[in-house]
């Protein structure tokens, strides 16, 4: 199953972009989209097991695109620890939180300027999420997330340039955050790139891959407990394989330092 979990990833980072001029591009934010006010950064206290928090993934093109049927994304999770934390550990038997990862293809319900893709479709779609790997490669800080989304044929879409579509949430509850058995983690810094978005139609070849953030090189990044990407640089092989390495660490404050009036009266001497 891992052999074919690997396969599938990697055929989707191989697949060329042929957009590759701004504007198009993805955005991740959280509760909203980009245009929505969706948050980059997200702080919890680690203090509950009820609620949950939504990772909304949303997308612009630079031209309109027909007879689009489905969608392929892939997400890389770093964090600023090692090994990775178990609190984000959703997927496989005997993991701390099985279960409280799950995606979901219904808009947030105060989305405004965001567009449904394909609203009268009937999406399904499904995911897979991997820890302890970087697009194929061993790294004890990380995790993928790579899944589908699709409309049933004949139910193509039709998309304009400009706009911002929703494409995907993804909702991670707080369960096991306290208690008896909690597990560890919660508060630590992680990092959530959106690697790439593969719009597909049923047309052989035409289909548009979007590798970079849509609104700068931070609408692709959301953080948590104030996590920090730093070193993120997007780059594309020969072949057309692109990926968007980085590292995670925790934020620095920003100090500030009131003004005194001796300072003040210096700037006019």
């Amino acid at each position: 199953m891992r052999h074919l979990l690997f396969a599938v990833l990697a055929l989707m980072l191989a697949v060329p972009a042929i957009a590759a001029v701004s504007p198009p591009g993805v955005n991740i934010r959280w509760d909203n989209c980009f245009d929505d006010g969706g948050t980059m950064n997200r702080t919890f206290a680690c203090d509950m097991n009820a609620g949950k928090e939504t990772l909304v993934l949303s997308f612009v093109l630079d031209a309109p695109m027909t007879n689009v049927s489905g969608m392929e994304f892939i997400l890389e999770i770093a964090s600023a620890s090692s090994p990775f934390p178990a609190w984000w550990s959703f997927k496989n038997y005997g993991t701390c939180r099985l279960g409280s990862l799950e995606m979901t293809l219904a808009p947030p319900v105060t989305m405004t300027n965001c567009l449904e893709w394909a609203p009268e479709a009937g999406q399904t779609g499904h995911f897979g999420y991997t820890i302890g790997y970087s697009n194929g490669t061993p790294a004890p800080d990380r995790a993928m997330i790579y899944g589908v989304s699709d409309a049933p044929s004949p139910n193509t879409a039709s998309l304009n340039a400009g706009d911002e579509y929703f494409a995907m949430s993804l909702v991670i509850d707080h369960s096991k955050t306290v208690g008896p058995s909690p597990c560890a983690g919660c508060s630590d810094p992680v990092c959530i790139v959106f690697q790439s978005l593969n719009i597909v139609t049923p047309v052989s070849g035409i289909h548009s891959k979007l590798i970079n953030g849509a609104h700068g090189s931070d609408s692709q990044i959301a953080t948590w407990q104030s996590g920090s990407a730093t070193n993120v640089v997007t780059g594309c092989s020969p072949i057309g394989q692109c990926i968007t390495t980085f590292d995670c660490t925790l934020a620095t404050p920003v100090q500030t330092r009131g003004s005194t009036w001796g300072a003040v009266k210096s700037l006019y001497r």
